[in-house]
Formats: structure tokens, C-alpha cells, sequence
């Protein structure tokens, strides 16, 4: 019997935890050094990776009794326009190297997107390991991640504020009261659930800290968490939901002035905070962040809202999908003043053509029409570019998020 044979793809449960942990550290050349230098023991990353088997749908292909290959998926819900979506969080991805080349990831994700489907989970994010291969099963990049280097020099100057900034615990209630505030108001963030909050939280120090801006009425309004090392304050999130709290937060990061010598952190728009510092001569990186792709176009577009009208809109268009075939073919969009999308399969001749990955990176508003169709990802007329442009909401995703 060839390898290939005896190959069986079934569920990946709790008993093969063992199995699934040392998959993902072969796969991602995570060695006992490398748990070593954040604190991380063997026995601590084996059992963190048990909620992946216990809430997340997890299958792969066993030779007999060994597991090869592996892909889970991540029951998670995000923010697009308003409107709240299930979202399949792609992760846990690798086969050893000995079975590659067999299509065994092929049919894993064919499995995965087919059982998303099932569930109306009709999107899915992930974090690439490698873009161009994601980009060949349909995902494109939906949200960056800036990071940047500010000198205590750079720091701006304290400005009055009317309320104040206390130090709590990460676990305050506060800091995920701000966040659901937050995130309902941030196109394409996470909504995190208890299990979203699990995963955001596990790979970090024991040592990080939460300051939270407090207004006039005591009421919370922002939040930095952070850890202080060597002399460099490292900001792992900062989230408000008034721009009061923003500059009330960096006057407490700026309050640490003789105690550090630089701050380092992450935004996750297309914002440079450059341009919001008196010194704007600062080192700033920006880098594409996490991936997105369509599960169910029928499915998505029932739910998506698009902007008001002041007539109906009808479009055609031709679709390509590298992987599903419910995504592939002819489809008629139908707008309604209300902005009301409806889709059905078939139609006349199509008024444009595209891809299942530049579909979702254009519905995400990461990249817009027009751009799409300048560098020919759309291939239409350019009164039908300014058509959609006029469609799709203009926001900038956000996703800070990690799993």
C-alpha cells in the first residue's frame, strides 16, 4: 500500500493534542530556546494550544495512527460596515515535510471552506506565513500593521485634558467595555468573544500593563496596554473611542519621559501617527497585516450593507474562484436605493470581471475600485469602476488581532 493509500483525512480531537503541538512547532521552527526566552515551558504551550481542539474545527490526514497534516478553524464573529459577520479564523495550518506535494492542504482547505460555508461563517481572515500562497487559494491582503520608533525627545507635549488616566489590571472589566465600543464603531475589527479574548491574551508577558482615560464623568473612553523593558515602553494596543482619550493616553506614555528612551508600538490603519506629533521625524514601517477571503459570495452579499442610492443599480459580473466552485461563474447584482444588496447566479453579458481575492480585498475598502481597475485586478469600463466607487463604503479596515 502506498503512502498516499493509507493516508485517512478525520477530526483532530483533544487526544491528539500531543500530535497537533508537535506538528505546529516543526512547521514553524519553534524550539524549547525559543519558548525559553518568553517564559514558555513545554508543558504551558502544549496545554494553551488545547482550546484550538476544544472550540475550533480541526481536521487532518493520518498515516495509521500519526498526524501529517493539519488545518483549524476558529469560530470568531467581525465588524464589516456595521454589520456583524461569522468569520472563520484560519490557523494551525502545516504538514511535515515528507508529505508535501500530495495535495493533502488542497483538500484540507477545500474541507474547511466547505464546512464555513455550512456554518454562514462567509468570510474568512488569517495570518499569512506566506502571501503568494494564500493569494493561490483566494485570500488578498485586507489590513496593515504600521510600527513605530519615537525617541523620548520626540514625545509630545502634555496637553490639558478634562479627565484622567488610572493604571488596572488587564482583566478590568473596563478594557473589554472599551473595546466592544470600539470595535462596533471599526470597520473589519474583531469581535471578540470570550474565545477571541483567549487568544489575543496568550502569548503575552506576565508583566504588561493597562492604563485606562477616564472623562470628566469618570466614564471609560481609552486604553494603552503596555510593558516597560530596558528603557523602552512597548505599546501592544492603543483603542479609543474619543479623541480626548487619545491624547490624554499619550500624555501618560509622555509622563514616563525620564524613565525611557524611546516608545515602540503598532497601529493597525492606514494612519501614520507622524503626522500627529509636533517632531513628525519619526521611524515609522508599514507592512501587510492579516488576509481575508469570500467563503460564500451569496452569502456575504445578502448581508453586506452597501451605501444608499438614489437609483437601483444592477451589475453582471464574472467571477473567478481557484478553489470553490459556488464562487465561480456569471452573477447579477441587484442594489436597492437602501443600499440592499441581492445576488443571484446567471445574467446577460457581464459588466465586469474579477477575482474571488480582489472581490473581498474591494468589499473590504482596503483597495478601492478605482485603483482596482487602474492596475487591471478589474476589468471593466471605467464608468462601472466609478460605479462601485460609489457603492462601497470608504473606511479603512482594522484588525489588531492575532491567532
Amino acid at each position: 500500500m502506498s503512502r498516499l493509500e493509507r493516508l485517512e483525512m478525520k477530526k483532530v480531537e483533544t487526544k491528539h493534542l500531543q500530535q497537533f503541538n508537535q506538528l505546529l512547532r516543526y512547521v514553524f521552527q519553534v524550539t524549547n530556546h525559543d519558548l525559553q526566552q518568553v517564559g514558555w515551558e513545554e508543558r504551558e504551550i502544549t496545554l494553551a494550544k488545547l482550546p484550538v481542539l476544544r472550540q475550533a474545527d480541526v481536521f487532518g490526514w493520518f498515516d495509521e495512527d500519526k498526524l501529517v497534516s493539519q488545518i483549524a478553524v476558529y469560530p470568531f464573529k467581525i465588524n464589516i460596515f456595521g454589520q456583524e459577520y461569522d468569520m472563520g479564523g484560519l490557523t494551525g495550518v502545516g504538514t511535515y515535510p515528507e508529505y508535501s506535494n500530495l495535495g493533502l492542504m488542497d483538500k484540507l482547505m477545500r474541507q474547511a471552506l466547505t464546512d464555513m460555508r455550512e456554518r454562514k461563517q462567509s468570510i474568512s481572515y488569517l495570518f499569512p506565513y506566506s502571501i503568494p500562497y494564500y493569494r493561490r487559494k483566494g485570500w488578498e491582503i485586507i489590513s496593515d500593521k504600521i510600527s513605530f520608533e519615537i525617541k523620548d525627545t520626540q514625545l509630545p507635549k502634555p496637553k490639558v485634558v478634562s479627565g484622567e488616566v488610572e493604571r488596572v489590571s488587564i482583566e478590568h472589566e473596563d478594557v473589554r467595555n472599551v473595546y466592544e465600543r470600539f470595535s462596533k464603531k471599526s470597520h473589519a475589527s474583531m469581535i471578540r468573544s470570550e474565545l477571541a479574548w483567549e487568544e489575543y491574551w496568550r502569548w503575552d508577558l506576565d508583566d504588561l500593563t493597562c492604563a485606562i482615560y477616564y472623562d470628566k464623568n469618570h466614564e471609560a473612553q481609552g486604553y494603552v496596554l503596555y510593558w516597560i523593558s530596558d528603557e523602552i515602553f512597548y505599546i501592544k494596543e492603543m483603542v479609543f473611542v474619543e479623541e480626548e482619550a487619545r491624547t490624554g493616553l499619550w500624555n501618560f506614555i509622555s509622563a514616563h519621559f525620564s524613565m525611557i528612551n524611546k516608545v515602540v508600538g503598532n497601529t493597525y490603519t492606514d494612519e501614520p501617527l507622524a503626522f500627529l506629533l509636533e517632531d513628525g521625524d519619526i521611524e515609522e514601517n508599514i507592512k501587510p497585516y492579516f488576509m481575508g477571503r469570500i467563503v460564500d459570495i451569496e452569502q456575504f452579499i445578502n448581508q453586506y450593507p452597501f451605501k444608499e442610492q438614489e437609483n437601483e443599480v444592477k451589475l453582471v459580473f464574472q467571477l473567478e474562484d481557484p478553489l470553490l466552485d459556488w464562487n465561480t461563474g456569471v452573477f447579477t447584482l441587484n442594489v436597492s436605493k437602501e443600499g440592499k444588496g441581492m445576488l443571484i447566479a446567471g445574467g446577460d453579458k457581464y459588466d465586469l470581471k474579477l477575482d474571488i481575492q480582489t472581490l473581498t480585498t474591494m468589499l473590504l475598502s482596503y483597495k478601492r475600485p478605482t485603483y482596482l481597475h487602474r492596475i487591471k485586478r478589474i476589468i471593466c469600463d471605467k464608468e462601472v469602476a466609478d460605479l462601485l466607487e460609489n457603492l462601497i463604503e470608504r473606511e479603512n479596515p482594522y484588525f489588531s488581532d492575532y491567532f
